[in-house]
């Protein structure tokens, strides 16, 4: 047997998911190419990465033709604007990424023999109707709402996954993210947490979307990034939901972060965007049984340690000011 480092191509490893995985598995021994355009990712990321020599930075838009040198052992397609205000504003690179981007980097799969997981969401179940969402629900989605650019390049990338392992006899990993948080996250990225904490931060409002009942559920990026790297090494082909099974309403949410900041925002409500889910809660049955993972970071802990990041944040932005 060849004794030599396996080596891991990251779409999207500039961002948030993305740079946690180059970091783990790296870690784990791996070569890592991260590969990115840097549309909603940063090099302030993976920074600390430059000059390993197990790592290696390529700006690169996988829309196009992928090719990379030498051999590859797994590929992680990260690459798709993530956050409402990122794909509400971006809409057609979300369609091609989930699919072309999609396609390019199965392509290449295959040519290398690599192994291939797939970043999906939850958003694939769309406003669900079943509760919590287990792998097998179909979903309801709007296919022409403005969700639906992110909701059906996934759903459609997961289609194109499927094909290619039944077709192709390609290796194949499916991995369906749950609403995830910590350092790295993007201050102005729209989702709730990251809005929340520079809301409170700056003296400002809390801005809560509807009445506040509809609920999410926060998984800490560190329990993630083993859920999904036991998943890359696992046999299992279907679909697996990685998140934290614990519930909470946003206006509860809205009201932990004032507590953990110590701020004297208020609330305010603000009309429900179009498609917005009313709940979202992973059945995380599957993951527990097949890769033996459980969440383990207690909410409190993780939003402590995203404080921390996201004060510094704050911090620097206000330096460079001129």
């Amino acid at each position: 047997m060849q004794n030599r480092k396996p080596t891991s191509l990251i779409t999207g490893g500039a961002g948030f998911l993305g740079s946690h995985l180059c970091d783990r598995l790296i870690a784990e021994g791996h070569n890592v190419i991260c590969m990115d355009n840097l549309l909603t990712g940063s090099m302030q990321n993976i920074s600390h990465l430059l000059g390993n020599e197990n790592f290696q930075f390529i700006k690169y838009n996988v829309t196009d033709y992928v090719h990379v040198e030498g051999e590859l052992d797994y590929i992680l397609h990260f690459a798709s604007p993530a956050s409402p205000i990122d794909y509400l504003k971006l809409p057609i690179q979300t369609l091609k990424v989930g699919s072309l981007g999609t396609h390019k980097t199965l392509g290449l799969a295959k040519e290398k023999g690599a192994r291939f997981l797939l970043a999906s969401t939850s958003e694939v179940y769309g406003d669900p109707q079943i509760h919590p969402q287990p792998e097998v629900y179909w979903g309801n989605v709007n296919p022409i709402g403005v969700r639906g650019v992110y909701d059906e390049a996934k759903r459609f990338a997961e289609a194109m996954v499927m094909a290619y392992h039944r077709y192709h006899k390609l290796e194949t990993r499916i991995v369906r993210i749950f609403n995830t948080y910590g350092p790295r996250m993007r201050l102005h990225d729209g989702r709730a947490l990251p809005t929340f904490m520079k809301q409170a931060l700056s003296g400002e409002d809390i801005t809560v979307f509807g009445d506040g009942s509809q609920t999410r559920s926060f998984c800490y990026v560190d329990d993630l990034i083993d859920g999904i790297f036991r998943l890359l090494m696992s046999d299992e082909v279907d679909p697996v939901n990685i998140g934290n099974p614990e519930e909470i309403t946003l206006l509860q949410f809205a009201q932990e972060i004032i507590e953990i900041t110590g701020a004297s925002s208020k609330i305010v409500f603000e009309p429900l965007p179009e498609d917005d889910p009313k709940v979202r809660q992973p059945d995380i049955l599957k993951a527990q049984k097949i890769l033996g993972w459980t969440p383990k970071v207690k909410r409190h802990e993780g939003l402590v340690e995203t404080l921390k990041y996201f004060k510094k944040q704050l911090e620097n932005s206000s330096d460079n000011r001129p």
